[in-house]
C-alpha cells in the first residue's frame, strides 16, 4: 500500500533519497548476461532478483529459464480508488495474490483515484500488472496529463516486447495515439491515430484494448477507432507475423518526453521540451477503474488454464509459450530463475551488496515507444500526432538510452550508459511542493 497525499508529502519534508545503482551488464539479442546476473530487465539491463520478474526478457538473458515464470491471465476488475493493490517493486517477489500493481515511481491516492505523478526532474511512475493477458479485453478509466513535453501511455507490453499502444501527448488533448510492435521491432507505420476526443485531460475516457489472436480493436468510450487485422501484418522479409502474439503487462504510465537528456527525435515528437518550472504546474495522470478480462479459449494460443507462462524456444512468439504450473515466486530479491530459494545472508558479501536487484526506472521505458534492447539510437526524426511518425529507430546501441535517436529519459549524466537511476518512493524536499499542488489541485 502507498501512502495518500497528505502522508507522503509529509515524509518527503523530512527525508530525500534517490538511488544511483552501479553500472549493470547491457543485454540484448546478441549479448546475453552473464550467469552471475543472468536476467534482461525491460530495460536492458543485467540483474536478479526484480530484474527476473515482470519484463524479463528470456530472449536476452543467459538461458530461457534466468526468468522467473510469469503468472497467468486472471480476470480482475480494479477500483483503483485507493493504492491498496499497489506495492512498490522493491517488495515485490512475484506472488500476484498479493498486489494488482507493481509499481517504480510515486503513485498517489486522491478522491478515489490513483495519481500517477511527476515531480519535477523525475522519470515519471509506472504500474504494471501483476498478472498477464494472453489476449483478452483490457479497459481503463482516465483521464491524461497535459503540457509540452509530456506523455501518459496505457499499453499491453510482453516480455519479449510484442507491444499495443494508447498514448497520450499532452499538447495534443483531443487525439490518442495508437500503436503496436512486434518483438520491440521499431517500425513506425503502425501507429494511427484516434481524433475528435473530448478534452483528455478535462474528462474521463474509457480506452480499451480487445485483443484476439485474429484482430486488435483499440476502442474509445465504447466506439471502436481502430482495427488491426493480423491478416494484414505478415512479413514476406522474416516469413513471420509482424503481430504482437505473447503474454503481455498492462502497463499505465506518465513519463517525460520533452526531458532534455531524450533525443531530439524524442522530445519533437512528445510536443516539445518539458517545463518543469512552470508556475503551479504538477505533472500527473488519473486513473480510475480498470477491467482484465481473459481471453476465453480450450486450447492455445491464448490459454490460463496453468499457473505460469513460459518460453520453451527463444523465437518468443505464441507457439513457444508454454502454459504450464511452476513457481513464480522468489524467496528474495537475491533469487532468479535459475535458484528460486536463493534467500538473503546472514551477512552480506561485498559482491552480493552490490549486485543489482532493481531495474532503473526510464521514463516510459522500452514499452512507450517499441524499442528493443540494442535498437534504441536512431536517426532523431519525428512529427506530431497527425504524421503518424514517431522516429526512425535504425542504429545499433548496446545500451537501452542513447543521446541520439529515439529513446527515454535515463537521466541527467553526460554519459549514453544507462546508469540504472531509480526514484525511490521518497524522492527529495524538492517534490514537497509538487505534492501539496496536487492536494489542492492547483492544476488540472
Amino acid at each position: 500500500m502507498f501512502r495518500t497525499v497528505p502522508t507522503v508529502a509529509l515524509a518527503l519534508l523530512s527525508a530525500a533519497s534517490t538511488v544511483l545503482a552501479a553500472d549493470a551488464p547491457q543485454c540484448s539479442l546478441t549479448q546475453k548476461c552473464p550467469e552471475e546476473t543472468p536476467c534482461c530487465s525491460q530495460y536492458g539491463q543485467c540483474g536478479v532478483g526484480a530484474y527476473c520478474l515482470g519484463g524479463c526478457d528470456p530472449r536476452m538473458s543467459f538461458s530461457l529459464d534466468a526468468c522467473v515464470p510469469a503468472p497467468v491471465c486472471e480476470s480482475r476488475d480494479l477500483k483503483m480508488d485507493s493504492t491498496d493493490g499497489i506495492v512498490d517493486v522493491g517488495k515485490y517477489l512475484g506472488d500476484p495474490s498479493t498486489a494488482n500493481w507493481v509499481a517504480q515511481g510515486t503513485p498517489l491516492s486522491y478522491q478515489s483515484n490513483v495519481l500517477l505523478t511527476m515531480p519535477k526532474n523525475t522519470a515519471g511512475t509506472v504500474l504494471a500488472s501483476t498478472v498477464y493477458m494472453w489476449y483478452g479485453n483490457i479497459k481503463a478509466k482516465i483521464k491524461t496529463s497535459q503540457g509540452a513535453g509530456v506523455v501518459t501511455a496505457f499499453i499491453l507490453l510482453s516480455d519479449v516486447k510484442d507491444e499495443i499502444d494508447f498514448e497520450w501527448v499532452g499538447t495534443e488533448l483531443d487525439v490518442a495515439q495508437t500503436n503496436y510492435y512486434f518483438q520491440g521491432i521499431p517500425d513506425y507505420t503502425h501507429s494511427a491515430n484516434i481524433t475528435g476526443v473530448s478534452n483528455t485531460n478535462d474528462d474521463f475516457h474509457t480506452y480499451e484494448i480487445q485483443w484476439t489472436p485474429d484482430q486488435i480493436q483499440w476502442i474509445v468510450d465504447g466506439v471502436v477507432g481502430r482495427t488491426q487485422k493480423k491478416s494484414d501484418t505478415w512479413n514476406e522479409t522474416s516469413n513471420q507475423w509482424d503481430y504482437p502474439q505473447t503474454p503481455a503487462r498492462v502497463q499505465l504510465s506518465i513519463w517525460p518526453g520533452g526531458a532534455s537528456t531524450n533525443a531530439p527525435g524524442t522530445v519533437a515528437w512528445a510536443g516539445g521540451p518539458i517545463d518543469w518550472d512552470a508556475a503551479g504546474k504538477y505533472y500527473y495522470a488519473t486513473v480510475g477503474e480498470v477491467t482484465m478480462d481473459c481471453f476465453q479459449t480450450n486450447s492455445p494460443p491464448g490459454t490460463n488454464s496453468g499457473k505460469s507462462y513460459t518460453y520453451t524456444n527463444a523465437m518468443g512468439t505464441n507457439d513457444t509459450v508454454d502454459d504450464g504450473d511452476s513457481n513464480t515466486v522468489l524467496k528474495s530479491l537475491l533469487g532468479t530463475g535459475l535458484d528460486m530459494d536463493k534467500d538473503y545472508p546472514s551477512s552480506a558479501s561485498a559482491s552480493q551488496s552490490n549486485m543489482e536487484v532493481i531495474p532503473g526506472l526510464s521514463g516510459g521505458g522500452v514499452g512507450t515507444n517499441g524499442q528493443a534492447a540494442n535498437q534504441a539510437n536512431g536517426g532523431g526524426e519525428a512529427s506530431g500526432s497527425n504524421g503518424g511518425s514517431t522516429g526512425t529507430g535504425t542504429g545499433s546501441s548496446s545500451s537501452a538510452c542513447t543521446s541520439g535517436g529515439f529513446s527515454q529519459d535515463c537521466g541527467s549524466s553526460s554519459s549514453n550508459k544507462n546508469q540504472g537511476v531509480r526514484q525511490e518512493r521518497v524522492l527529495g524536499a524538492s517534490a514537497f511542493a509538487a505534492l501539496v499542488a496536487v492536494a489542492g489541485m492547483v492544476w488540472l
